[in-house]
Formats: C-alpha cells, structure tokens, sequence
C-alpha cells in the first residue's frame, strides 16, 4: 500500500504532466477512505519546487451537468479565498467544506448574497500549478462519462492541473452498455428491419439486436479512446483489509466490551470477508454497526451466553448481510426457514437432494462455516434484521430460549438428533437409546403427524441396514398406530413436499403405504380444518360484516370454505344481512369466482345448491326491496356457476364427487 501512495506522490511531484491517474476498485473497497486518510494529508503537506500543494475534492455522485462540477470546485476554492471561511476550517481542523454548508454557499452566489457580484464564470478562478483535482464516483454521475472525460481533459491537458480519478471500471462498463437500452433496442431492432435480416433465421434475434446495439452505441469504444487520450497510469487498488478492519473498529472503542470481543475475533471477521467472495467493506461496516446492536441486546438479556455461539452470531450477521446487501441472492432466500432445527435439516437432506433452495442453504453453509463447528448455525432474528431493520424481540427471545435448550445436542431429544443431525454423528453407545427412546415417543403419540412419517424413513433405512433389530413390518405397525393415535389432536400440513425434502436418507418404496396413511389422516385433517375456519368466519354475517370482509378478504378469497359449510346455515345468515351486505357478498363472489376458479370451482355443488335454496325461499313472498335484492342475488349466482362450469369436466368431477364425501 505504501509503494501505491509513493507513486501517486511521484505523479504529484512531477515538473509536467499532461496527462490524470486514475484509482480503481470495486465499490465499498475502501477508495475514498485511502484518499482521505493516506493521500490527501500527505499531498496537502506537500512542498515542491517552491510549491505548497493543495487538493481540492469532489465526488461527482448524482452530478447532472457540467457546470455543477464547476461550482464543486469553485465552493471547495471557496475557503481559500474567503478569509471568515479559512479561519473556520483551521480552527475546526477541516480539510473540506462539509456538505450542507456547500449547499448553503451555492444558494448564496445563485442569490446574489456573498461578496461577489455578478455572474460567476466557474473554469477561471484559481491559480492551477499548485492544485490537485480529485474526483470520485466518475460511474455514480448523472452525466454521459464521455462528456466528464473530456470536460476533466481540459483541466488536465490545458492547465496541466494534476488530476485523479476514482471510480469502479468494473461498474462503469456495465453502465456505457445499459444507457438507454430500451432507445438503444428500438433502435437497433429498426435499423435490423430496414435491412430485411430482423426475421432471418440465421442467429437467434436477441443476439442480433445486441450486436447491433453494440456496432451502433460502441460507447465503450469511445471511453477506451479517451481513456488511453487522457489517463497516463491507472492503478489497482486491493487493500489489505487486515488494516482497514482495524480502523472500522477503532468506531467502537467507548464499547469495551464490544471492542474487546471484536478484537479477539478479527482473524473470524477477515476470513468471513473474504469469503463473502466482494470486496465491499461499506456492507462490512454495515454489517458491524448491526452486529453491536445484537452484541448489546444478547449481553443485557442473555449475559451468560456461549462464546461459541457469539462468535456464529458474528459469522451469520456478517455472512447474511453480504448476501443480501451485494445482491447475490434475493432475500426470500431464509425466509422460510424459522430455526435452526429447520436450517439443519435442509442441510441433512441436501445430501440427498439437489433443489435450488437446498442447494444455495449447502454452498452457504460450507463457505462461511468452512472449518468452523457450532451445532446452532442460524439465526432467526438475526436473519429478520438484516432484511427488515426490525429487531424483533419476540423472535429474539424464542432463538435464545431455544439455544440455551440445545447447545448441548446430546441432551436433545432423540428425534430430533434423527431429524437435525447427520445419524452418523451419534456415537455407537447412544444410537441404540436414541432408537428406543424415539419408538416409545412414537407409541406414546408424543410427536407431530408430519415428524412420524420422516423418522418411519430413517427407522426403514435402518432396518435394511441391519442398524436396529426391529423388523419392517414391525416399524409399520408401530409408525401407523402411532399416527392414528394422534391424528384427532393433529394439524393439518400444507407444505409436505417441502418437509420430506427434509429427509437426509434415501427413500424406500416401504414408505408408499406410510404415506398414503399419512394423506388419508391429513385429507381428513384438511376437511376439519377447513370447516372450522367456515364456522368461524361465517358466523360473523350479519351481526360482524367489517370482521367477516377483512378477514375473508385477507384470509380466504383463495380457499374454497363454502365447499365446508352448510347451505341451510349460510341463506339464514344472507337473509338476515342487510340490503348492501347482500349485493356486497354477491359482488365478492363473482369477483374471487372470476379471480380464482381453478382453486374455487369445488365450490360449485354447493353454489348450485345455494341458488336452489334461495330460489325456493322468495317463492310466494311479497315483493320487498330486500326480497328483490335476494332474487337477483339468486339469478346472478349463475354468474358462479357458469365460471366454475367452464373448468376441464373431469376436475369438475372430482370436485363434485368430494363435495359429496364432505357432506356424508
């Protein structure tokens, strides 16, 4: 780093140059903070042939024209030239004006209230041969890079002012190619008509359009003209991050617990950097500021916690915040997975199978817990935080509650060391008690519907290989009787592709007649499920319609409820409701019909019956307004039925036929 520094003073102190130097390095790596804290100094301090340098700053982030930068500088000038100004920067040791006092000072000149008069022509107002120009963010600017280039070429090849230029090449690339793509594709897919070859069958048409995109927008052809023009030396910035981590927790030093802790763990801290495969040290920075408030938070409510378990803590926070925050994944990633019991399974059955969700939760495991052993690797609040900025306390205490309780895995219980642990890890003397105690949980209906159907796989797994002295039809009797045993008190499971995928073994074809138990008890456990929710949401008509809109609408436009409720009990409800209830719950019955026919159409026996119903309830009744309303409510429930209708015959079938099942 030091040779780095040295040759950019080389360029400083030359006696002529007509040419700039140019800084590069991906974002976040620590450029502008190498400029303010090991250049600038050293240049501002600089003595040469008589000279006293100076440098003058700007980022040229979110410029939008030229004269901006003009005014950038003449402000950054502005303390050289203004006596009150000067004064303020020395006794306030600033080296630059702070930004909103820039702010300040342009709306002054634009009003005409500083001391000098008249419009300000920006390009001639300092003496050049003892300054140095610096601009930042050349791919942040809101202006045609070409257009910068060459505006900073006068200052450079006219003036011969020393110019240094700091910028991401890698970003800056990706910029001169997306400009304007949509005018660019039009374009191009205008010229490639014209020409007669849009529709030729030799390449495919999104190549085509590229190339031509690229034959006539080469602006990156241009940036390389004037680049090679204007640019003598461009130097790659990689720092040791070893140094610059150090700084990024001298922010911490009124903390001394945090910063103690922080220390001892710099070696984890850099290793988890660079795995995160960037060289981003804003996520980083980020990353810590997140970390202290998880540090504090654990201290003051969990103070005797593990060190092991600080340290993950500090891996995970580090490890998820580069993931999300540089754009590697999208934050759905976790977002499913609620514990580390879950997060362990995936990992067990990631063995196995290769779905991308499993597959991205392995690549991320093995990468920043490489050579790193902790039995709790995931972090529910923590993971919550990083993508929402909201601490939740709740899920807070529910992850420490649930560390306390297994970070030592052998007083887990036995099924979930089968369901969370490679089996293998069970040491020989235990495995046979870990077997037992599972089967007398089983017999005894100790354990979810879904969890027995996943440890029957492992207990037929085992079986075969000669691992357990049960034998198959043993393991059946047992793992069925136990699922009957708890299916009354069971909840029904929406997600079963998603649980047996958590199954770390191979699957035998012993599992088809535990599985189909499983669906019998869990279609059954649907049925309940679903006729409670009925219940539960149409006994709010029509004494709690703001209840029943809300939480049908929220909670139920999807799922087919009136396939589970009584007609009987719904045209007493609809006859009781008022005139604009009526035709609002017609209105919402067309509409999530309309909306949803394929998930709703089992609806359609009943719906049918309904309209049936109502029909005979107007028959020989005096017209009223409310018996008007329940007449078109009637006839326009063929709306309904006409869109359910319209569903491929045999899932209508099928449908029909399970309405029928529902009500015996």
């Amino acid at each position: 780093m030091e040779d780095l520094v040295e040759s950019i003073l080389d360029y400083v102190r030359a006696d002529y140059t007509d040419y700039a130097i140019m800084i590069n390095g991906e974002w976040g790596s620590g450029k502008t903070y190498f400029w303010n804290n090991k250049i600038r100094n050293k240049i501002d301090s600089l003595t040469f042939n008589g000279k006293k340098y100076s440098t003058i700053y700007m980022s040229l982030y979110g410029i939008s024209n030229l004269e901006d930068i003009s005014k950038k500088i003449y402000i950054e000038t502005t303390q050289l030239m203004d006596k009150n100004m000067k004064k303020y920067m020395q006794t306030h040791d600033k080296s630059s004006i702070p930004e909103y006092a820039k702010t300040g000072l342009d709306m002054a000149h634009f009003f005409g209230t500083t001391q000098n008069d008249g419009k300000i022509d920006y390009s001639q107002f300092f003496a050049t041969d003892d300054k140095v120009l610096c601009f930042d963010d050349l791919e942040r600017a809101n202006v045609d890079v070409i257009d910068i280039l060459g505006y900073i070429n006068n200052f450079v090849e006219h003036d011969h002012i020393k110019t240094i230029i700091i910028c991401n090449e890698k970003e800056l690339a990706t910029k001169l190619k997306s400009s304007n793509l949509e005018m660019k594709t039009f374009i191009a897919t205008y010229l490639l008509d014209k020409e007669g070859t849009l529709l030729t069958a030799d390449k495919p048409m999104v190549e085509k359009i590229g190339e031509k995109i690229e034959y006539v927008f080469d602006k990156a052809n241009d940036y390389e003209r004037i680049k090679e023009k204007l640019i003598g030396e461009t130097f790659e910035y990689a720092p040791k991050f070893n140094y610059i981590i150090n700084g990024l927790l001298m922010r911490y030093e009124n903390n001394p617990d945090l910063i103690r802790f922080l220390r001892e763990q710099t070696n984890l801290i850099t290793n988890t950097f660079i795995r995160s495969g960037t060289r981003n040290l804003r996520i980083l920075k980020h990353a810590l500021n997140d970390f202290q408030k998880i540090f504090e938070t654990v201290n003051k409510f969990y103070p005797n916690t593990n060190l092991r378990v600080l340290q993950t803590m500090l891996i995970f926070t580090i490890a998820v915040s580069f993931e999300i925050k540089a754009g590697k994944i999208t934050k759905d990633k976790f977002i499913n997975i609620n514990t580390n019991e879950e997060y362990k399974s995936i990992l067990v059955s990631s063995r196995v199978l290769m779905d991308n969700r499993q597959f991205y939760i392995k690549e991320f495991d093995s990468n920043y817990y490489f050579n790193f052993k902790s039995e709790y690797r995931f972090f529910k609040f923590i993971e919550v935080y990083v993508r929402t900025r909201i601490f939740d306390m709740k899920i807070f205490k529910n992850d420490m509650e649930m560390i306390i309780q297994t970070i030592d895995t052998e007083k887990l219980p036995g099924y979930k060391r089968l369901l969370t642990e490679e089996y293998w890890k069970i040491s020989d003397d235990q495995f046979p008690f870990v077997i037992e105690e599972v089967v007398e949980n089983v017999r005894n209906g100790d354990l979810k519907l879904i969890d027995i159907v996943k440890l029957f796989a492992y207990f037929s797994y085992f079986s075969r290989k000669n691992l357990i002295a049960y034998d198959m039809q043993t393991i059946k009797n047992i793992f069925i009787d136990g699922m009957d045993l708890i299916a009354d008190k069971s909840e029904y499971c929406d997600n079963i592709d998603e649980e047996l995928s958590r199954i770390g073994i191979d699957v035998g074809e012993e599992m088809d007649e535990i599985l189909k138990h499983f669906h019998e008890i869990n279609k059954d456990l649907k049925v309940k499920m679903y006729k409670e929710q009925a219940e539960e949401i149409f006994k709010c008509i029509p004494m709690k319609m703001e209840t029943f809109y809300a939480k049908f609408t929220e909670e139920y436009m999807e799922k087919p409820l009136l396939e589970y409720y009584d007609t009987f009990k719904m045209i007493q409800r609809i006859t009781c409701a008022s005139n604009e209830d009526i035709m609002k719950i017609k209105e919402m019955l067309i509409r999530r019909a309309r909306k949803y026919k394929r998930e709703l159409c089992s609806e359609l026996p009943f719906i049918i019956d309904l309209k049936k119903a109502l029909e005979q309830h107007c028959k020989g009744k005096n017209n009223s307004i409310k018996m008007v309303m329940i007449k078109e409510f009637a006839n326009d429930l063929q709306i309904v039925i006409d869109t359910y209708s319209n569903i491929p015959p045999k899932k209508v079938y099928k449908k029909l036929r399970r309405y029928t099942e529902t009500k015996k």
